[in-house]
């Protein structure tokens, strides 16, 4: 497995101050990614122990509020191992941070029997599609992709929409 870029302070990927990592390799392959220097499942940097730890170092810091992990496609069956290991190690250190992840593959057709899905507390899924490109949406590309509470949706078994408490929008 390997990631593409970690960023020290990102806020861009998820409210208030985060880490956030690239992993590299992705399928999807979607016109007109905004990333798709991290497509090349053969690009990018080793990902191993020392890049779980790099990552956990970097959201010491207090006014670091979570880690945002990102690609490429982390939930890939070539990723989905090291994104796992990382989210449950960062959950265990960081039980008050937020974790949020963003993939192609959809919550309740794709996902939500993975153990990652135990971690992480707020994904965006759905494939980027260009022809549903809206500057305005928060957190994702395109209007096809949800922004999942995923905790609430395990418990209720359906998918339940993240709603933003900063400013009482829905992510939808």
């Amino acid at each position: 497995m390997r990631y593409n870029k970690i960023r020290k302070m990102d806020i861009s990927n998820g409210p208030g101050v985060r880490v956030s990592i690239f992993m590299q390799g992705c399928a999807f392959k979607c016109f007109n990614c905004f990333n798709p220097e991290t497509h090349d499942f053969n690009g990018g940097k080793e990902f191993n122990d020392d890049t779980i730890n790099k990552v956990l170092e970097l959201c010491e810091k207090d006014y670091i509020v979570g880690l945002s992990i990102l690609g490429g496609e982390p939930l890939h069956p070539l990723n989905i191992e090291g994104t796992t290991k990382l989210a449950k190690l960062f959950k265990a250190k960081f039980p008050n941070k937020t974790l949020w992840v963003w993939s192609g593959f959809l919550f309740d057709r794709d996902l939500k029997d993975k153990e990652v899905m135990k971690y992480i507390d707020v994904l965006v899924d759905g494939q980027y599609k260009d022809e549903l490109h809206d500057f305005l949406l928060k957190w994702r590309g395109s209007e096809n992709q949800r922004v999942i509470d995923v905790q609430e949706s395990l418990k209720k078994n359906k998918v339940v929409l993240y709603i933003n408490e900063e400013d009482s929008r829905i992510c939808v």
